[in-house]
């Protein structure tokens, strides 16, 4: 499927839902410098590099974040594939700036499940984003990013701590917490895909989301490309957001656009 075809629908159920799946959004060339760019991070680790799995996990849960000024494999598809074209599309919006990458690895065997999250509350923008969550390997329906539509038009829900759950970014009681969607997953209308590599899930900053384990002997690599709309503006937080720009207040004030050399426009390109 050409993700340019029926764009008008792809952006109408985008709008109603805040997920979808775009099939070959990624050609196999740029599958092949994507899965570079992954293995160049994992060898070469940022100081934001974290395993989130437990030591005695039989597999691990690596990320990184914000590489794309080192590896000139994520810059190449962050700023020159079509991922920013769907992403202007989907948001309905005339410009387009790149936010940050992020590299999610779960190693075959992984017992350690992603919690159900939103990005949104972790971040230090306000207004529209939209995130590319591209596997480079094939992804088994069972072992994929899940996402409950419709649940971007709801209110930010209370970000927590992934390991312990701590309340650290809002105070105790200022925000709804999650539903329980483990408990009653009938409840909800909860989206899943089989993905071949070079699928992307496209999903709104503040869909609920979160992620199985991977019980599989293959990788599960995914490289996820974040974007912000014409109208997102720079929320300076009191706490560390996640990812942190640390610096970044003393050089844009609060409410302004996100014009900063970190953030580039990528549409129109």
């Amino acid at each position: 499927m050409d993700p340019l075809i029926g764009a008008d629908e792809l952006a109408a159920a985008f709008a109603r839902d805040g997920v979808v799946c775009v099939r070959s959004a990624l050609d196999p060339d740029e599958v092949a410098v994507a899965a570079r760019g992954i293995d160049a991070v994992l060898a070469h680790p940022s100081p934001l590099a974290l395993v989130a799995s437990d030591a005695d996990d039989p597999g691990a849960f690596t990320e990184d974040f914000c590489r794309w000024q080192e590896v000139p494999e994520i810059e190449q598809l962050a700023r020159h594939s079509r991922v920013p074209q769907i992403a202007a599309a989907l948001m309905a919006t005339p410009q387009v700036r790149f936010y940050h990458d992020h590299v999610l690895v779960k190693e075959g065997g992984t017992r350690q499940r992603t919690p159900w999250h939103q990005d949104q509350p972790y971040y230090n923008v306000d207004g529209r984003g939209v995130s590319a969550w591209i596997p480079v390997d094939p992804v088994p329906e069972a072992g994929c990013l899940e996402l409950v539509a419709t649940s971007h038009l709801g209110p930010w829900l209370m970000p927590r701590t992934f390991m312990l759950g701590e309340a650290r970014w809002f105070p105790e009681g200022s925000l709804a917490e999650l539903p329980d969607i483990e408990a009653d997953r009938d409840a909800f209308d909860v989206r899943r895909f089989e993905l071949e590599p070079g699928d992307a899930i496209f999903f709104d900053f503040l869909t609920v989301h979160g992620a199985p384990g991977f019980p599989y002997p293959g990788r599960r690599r995914v490289l996820s490309l974040r974007y912000l709309s014409a109208g997102a503006r720079h929320a300076p937080r009191t706490w560390r957001t996640s990812p942190p720009f640390d610096g970044l207040g003393r050089e844009l004030a609060a409410g302004a656009t996100m014009d900063h050399p970190l953030f580039p426009v990528v549409w129109p390109a």
